[in-house]
This record gives structure tokens, sequence and C-alpha cells, in this order.
């Protein structure tokens, strides 16, 4: 069976190109600008996966996943958004996303994601100068102090904490990276 997509979005510009992409890579590919126009057609159409917008017009791409999975339950289906947050992943993958993309993404990316594969490129080693916890702490908190002109106490309210607290933190050498 050849892959053909279901893709919804409701920027144009933005659909037009990456349903060209994806059709020149071989793949098939349907393009419509609403949830109603999906469901629409995924009643007539067999699709092997779906590309959704999570912010649409009417209904969203999380509220559409369900109603797509229940027309088409194999449907392998990928969120794209350009407002992502980890709760809203979260969310998209306990409906029955396989997986959720931030956008601006290429079409090599979001087939894989289709597909169900990891590009090599998405398995890019963390890099090493990322601070510790503690080290992120200690420069939250001087930037706090220094924001108030160097006043523990109120520092110690904006940050939540108590005044002899804040008095052992700031008393303590900078954490090593």
């Amino acid at each position: 069976m050849s892959e053909h997509l279901l893709l919804v979005d409701d920027d144009d510009a933005f659909r037009d190109r990456l349903a060209r992409a994806l059709i020149h890579r071989g793949v098939a590919c349907h393009s419509v600008g609403t949830s109603e126009q999906a469901l629409e057609l995924i009643r007539t159409t067999s699709f092997t996966g779906a590309i959704i917008d999570l912010r649409m017009p009417g209904k969203s791409g999380l509220e559409l996943v369900p109603e797509l999975l229940q027309q088409q339950p194999h449907l392998s289906i990928v969120l794209l958004t350009g407002y992502g947050s980890i709760p809203t992943a979260l969310q998209a993958v306990r409906l029955g996303a396989r997986d959720f993309l931030l956008k601006p993404t290429d079409p090599d990316t979001v087939l894989a994601a289709v597909r169900g594969v990891k590009l090599a490129r998405d398995s890019v080693p963390t890099p090493p100068d990322i601070p510790s916890l503690d080290r992120v702490e200690w420069e939250h908190i001087h930037r706090v102090l220094s924001e108030t002109g160097g006043n523990i106490s109120r520092t110690a309210q904006l940050l939540g904490i108590d005044r002899r607290s804040l008095q052992r933190k700031l008393g303590k050498y900078p954490p090593s990276r």
C-alpha cells in the first residue's frame, strides 16, 4: 500500500508548500484548510497518515485527532504547531498522535515522523555547557537581588523563601557549571 497523507492546516501558503514537497517525495497528499473539511474527506478516502496543525479556527488539531482515529484507527497522526509545550505534546500523544513537531520544520522530518522513523539529526547529543540546576538557581537569585538593589528582605519575599535561607544561599560560592 502506498502512502496517502491527509494534510490539515489553515495557513494556505504553508499547507501548499508542504503538500508540494510531500508529492515531490512520491507521497500522495490531500490537503484541506479546516477540521470540518478533514472529517468530510476521511469518510470517503482511506489515508495512511495525517499531518494536522494544532491551532485552527473551529476544532483544534487536538480535538480532531480522536475523531480521525475513530474513522480510521490505523492512521499515523503527526501534530504540527508553532506554539508547542510539553503538556500539549503529552496530551497529543495520549489522544493517539504518533508525534508532535514544532514549526518551522522540514518535509523530511514530517515524513519521518509520520512513518515513525527518527532521523539521525533528531538524536543530537546535549551540549556539555548546559549549566547545572544549582548554577541556574544561583544565577536567578543574584539576578533578583540585583533587580531589588541588593535588598535581601525584598529578594527573599519575591523568591518566596525565608530571609535566612536566602542569606545562606548568598554566602555560598557560585556552583561550578
